[in-house]
């Protein structure tokens, strides 16, 4: 398959072109181990979604975590007004 360049959501190695971020993966990884909190927060296109897509990846390998994946994107503001609709 010839690899393109991606715009949008998820970057897949064998898909597309992506840059090397294992050293950071490496950083964030031992973050999570160290118990640190951490905020990813960059623009739009910089790989957030691959980080953390990455990131439970490597964490789902390990015997020692296990990874729930939740999005509240699109779900619009009325689901925060009652604690009991948003659990």
């Amino acid at each position: 398959m010839k690899k393109k360049f991606n715009v949008t959501g998820l970057c897949i190695p064998n898909k597309h072109y992506v840059a090397d971020v294992s050293k950071k993966l490496g950083k964030t990884y031992n973050m999570v181990v160290e118990g640190d909190y951490f905020v990813i927060n960059r623009p739009r296109q910089y790989g957030k979604t691959t980080m953390l897509y990455n990131l439970s990846e490597s964490l789902s390998t390990s015997e020692e975590y296990m990874v729930f994946n939740i999005s509240f994107e699109g779900i619009g503001d009325d689901i925060f007004k009652e604690e009991a609709v948003f659990s």
